[in-house]
Order: structure tokens, then sequence, then C-alpha cells
């Protein structure tokens, strides 16, 4: 490491009851966007609370365990959501609804920040267990309990490790933009079939000379690929919306950004960038990202 980096762990986070529906096209792991957003809203309270050069630029998720809510009776080949339903309606109807795939999970979260000094830390991590605890949510879901907050400085590689070390065992979540960047340079796919190719098991069968069967079942990629929700895409001109929430912020209509993700054991990576996701903006193309370095 060249320089000194402060890393705040917020470890084993349990959740009840969280949005499992990352993008409009995938259930499963929340989406990026929803674990920046919840640490941005953190240090948004904590700057409203007098910890104003508090700074969060950087966040790592490292899931230890997830449960999706659904369901799949005697019989059944798909699993069904467990979902929610609003009391009858006076009549004895059933009023409609929108099916939301929910979750329960168990993450821990690395958060690089700037702006708290040394002799403040421990206040630092007081006031966010306080504002944790004070009905925020993450991916719409209650935080149930967390365990200790503790600061540390990230100077040398055994500083590093003994970070991964804590965050053992469970899987963080890491970009893999590079594969789907490489199936349409090279192989000329657009981003629908690119995702797809990687996403996709292919099942072969190879008959012996004595007539025996084998069957073998492989994907493109080896690794734990998965869909990710990473952003927004601007459809429209930024403007006024009709009954917009913010009335002071101008609006724009977006769609969701979707990429391939790799979940990995954290022992696997050698730097915190690996780890860690960021903010960034690209006004030139309207893209509103979560990325890594």
């Amino acid at each position: 490491m060249s320089y000194m980096r402060q890393i705040l762990l917020i470890p084993h986070i349990k959740v009840h009851n969280a949005n499992a529906q990352s993008s409009p096209y995938t259930i499963g792991f929340p989406a990026m966007t929803a674990w920046l957003g919840a640490v941005h809203a953190l240090q948004r309270k904590l700057n409203q609370k007098g910890v104003d050069k508090a700074l969060f630029k950087g966040v790592g998720v490292v899931c230890h365990e997830i449960n999706l809510a659904r369901y799949k009776g005697e019989g059944d080949f798909y699993y069904s959501i467990i979902g929610t339903r609003n009391p009858l309606k006076e009549d004895g109807k059933s009023p409609s609804f929108i099916e939301e795939a929910r979750c329960d999970f168990d993450v821990s979260l690395t958060v690089e920040y700037q702006g708290v000094e040394q002799d403040q830390e421990s206040e630092f991590a007081a006031q966010i267990t306080k504002e944790l605890y004070s009905g925020m949510k993450i991916a719409s879901g209650d935080i149930v309990n967390f365990g200790k907050i503790e600061s540390m400085k990230i100077i040398q590689e055994q500083d590093f490790k003994r970070l991964r070390r804590q965050l053992m065992p469970g899987y963080l979540i890491r970009e893999r933009r590079d594969l789907m960047v490489q199936a349409m340079k090279e192989e000329g796919k657009d981003a629908i079939d690119a995702l797809l190719d990687y996403l996709k098991i292919m099942h072969r069968s190879e008959k012996d000379e004595n007539g025996k069967i084998t069957w073998t079942s492989k994907r493109k990629e080896s690794g734990w690929i998965v869909p990710i929700a990473t952003g927004f895409h601007g459809l429209t001109e930024l403007g006024k919306a009709k009954n917009q929430r913010d009335p002071e912020t101008l609006h724009r209509f977006a769609e969701s950004v979707v990429t391939l993700g790799e979940f990995i054991m954290p022992y696997r990576i050698n730097s915190l960038d690996e780890m860690l996701w960021h903010y960034h903006t690209d006004l030139e193309n309207n893209l509103y990202l979560c990325q890594q370095n």
C-alpha cells in the first residue's frame, strides 16, 4: 500500500424483507445502487447531525447468507415468489397488487471514508450505530442487527490481509463488465446476447468406444457469474416532472443498466480497489453508474 486508507467495517448486517428485484429483468441479490444508496443516505444523515466533514468514498459488499422468499410445491417445475397482499376491499374482493420479490440477508459492508480525525473515531462509530438503528433501511429492508463497527487504517499489506480475514466466510461481489466488453467488441454481439452467453449452461454428451454416454455441463466462463444492476441510463432531457418528489431537483426518466458481476471469496482479491464500488457519472452518454476502478 502506497498511502493510508481509512476503512469502516460494518460486519454482519442482518436485514429482513429487502427488495430482491434488482432490475426489471432480474431477481436475486439487491442492485449495487441499493448498497451505495444506503451508504450515501447514511453519510447525509451524519452530515446533518454534526459530522459535516465525513465523506464516504467507496463501498465493498460481502454476502454471508441470503434467503429468497420463494416456494416450490409438490410437482411444480418453477419456484414461485412468496408475496404480500393488502387487506380485502369492502366488497370482499382482493385489491390489485404488484408482485415483489423479497429476501433476508446477512452482509458485511466495508466503507472507505475521510474527514474524521483519529480522536473522533469512537464517537463516529457510535453515531453510525445510532443512525442504523433509527429506522434506516437497506434495499427497502429493515435492519435487524449488526456487529460491532470498527475503524481501521490500511497502510501495509498485513492490514489488508486482516480486513480480508474478517470478511470470511462470505462472497464478495465484483464487477465483470470486462466480459461484456470483450464479447461485444471481439465477437460482435449485442449487449443482451453477450450477457446471456455468460449465464447459460451448455450440456454436452459424449459416447465412448463401449457405447457409454457421459454428460458434461459447462459455462463459457468459470466462476459464479451473475447479472447485476449497476446504475441508470437517462432517456429524457433534464427538466421538471409533474408531482416529482423533490421539487428543487431536475428530473429525467431512466432505465436500469444491467451488466455482469461475480461472487468470489475475499481471499482471492489483492487490493482494496478490487473490493470497493463508487459512483461514476458520464453526462456525455447520460449514464449514472456504480462501478469499480
